[in-house]
C-alpha cells in the first residue's frame, strides 16, 4: 500500500485565502455524486485508485531505491527505462503520443542512460526538491525527440507520482486547471514545465488535503486520492 502522504509544501498566507469555500463544497458534492462514500467508496477504489496504486506497488518491486541503484551500478539503463515505461503503460496515465515519444527517446543507449540516471536522482537523490526537479526537466528536454517533444507536464510528473505518491503529484494540465478553477484556487498557468508551477500544484494539493481531511470519508491516504479528486472535477468523463 502507498504510504500516507506527508505533503512537503503546506499552504500559507494567500495560498489558503485563494480557496472559495462555496467552490470547495460544490466540488466535494460533485465527487459524492459519483462516489458517495468518498475515498472509501468501493466503486472509487476500483475505478480511480486501484490502477494507480497497483502501478506504485509494481514500481516498488521493480524499481525500489535499492533495486534501482543496483541496476544503475550494473549499467542496465535500458532495463530501467523499459520497466518505467512498462509500468506507466499498464496504469495508462499518459496520452498515447506522449508514451510513444518517450519510448522513442529511450531507444538509444545515450537516451536510456540519461533517462535512468536523472530519474534516479530526481526520485531518490540528494539536494533540494527544486534542484532535483529542475535537473529532471533539463534531462527530459535533452532526450532524443525524433517525432514529438518529451518534455510535457504529464511526462515530467508521472514517474514521481507512481514511484512516490507520498510526495509527488501527477499533472494533467487541462483537467487540473479546471479543477482548481471550480474549487476556487488560483493555480498558475504555464504550458512549459517549471518548478514554480509544480510547487503551486503541490500547494493546491495541500489545500485540498487540509479541507477534505475534515470530512468523513475524505481523509486522503496520499497524492493518489488527491489527484483522483482533481480528476473527477476536471475530466470530460465526469462532466455533469
Amino acid at each position: 500500500m502507498a504510504r500516507t502522504a506527508s505533503l512537503p509544501y503546506p499552504p500559507s498566507g494567500a495560498a489558503g485565502a485563494n480557496v472559495v469555500y462555496l467552490g470547495a463544497a460544490l466540488c466535494r458534492r460533485k465527487f459524492e455524486l459519483f462516489y458517495p462514500a468518498g475515498f472509501e467508496d468501493e466503486t472509487y477504489l476500483v475505478a480511480e485508485r486501484s490502477h494507480k496504486e497497483r502501478a506504485h506497488m509494481e514500481w516498488n518491486i521493480e524499481l525500489s531505491p535499492a533495486g534501482f541503484r543496483k541496476l544503475l551500478a550494473r549499467g542496465e539503463f535500458r532495463d530501467i527505462a523499459d520497466a518505467a515505461v512498462r509500468i506507466e503503460a499498464r496504469a495508462n496515465l499518459l496520452f498515447s503520443f506522449e508514451r510513444m515519444a518517450l519510448r522513442d527517446a529511450v531507444k538509444t543507449p545515450a537516451g536510456a542512460r540519461l533517462f535512468a540516471t536523472e530519474l534516479h536522482a530526481f526520485l531518490y537523490g540528494h539536494g533540494s526538491p527544486q534542484r532535483r526537479f529542475n535537473d529532471w526537466l533539463e534531462a527530459l528536454a535533452d532526450l532524443p525527440q525524433p517525432r514529438s517533444p518529451v518534455l510535457t507536464w504529464p511526462v515530467a510528473t508521472v514517474f514521481g507520482f507512481i514511484a512516490r505518491p507520498d510526495r509527488h503529484m501527477f499533472f494533467k494540465p487541462r483537467a487540473t486547471r479546471k479543477a482548481a478553477q471550480l474549487y476556487g484556487y488560483a493555480l498558475g498557468h504555464h504550458s512549459k514545465p517549471s518548478w514554480s508551477q509544480y510547487q503551486d500544484l503541490l500547494t493546491f494539493a495541500s489545500v485540498l488535503r487540509r479541507d477534505l481531511d475534515r470530512k468523513p470519508g475524505f481523509k486522503a491516504k496520499d497524492m493518489i486520492d488527491l489527484q483522483s479528486f482533481m480528476w473527477v472535477q476536471g475530466a470530460p468523463e465526469y462532466e455533469t
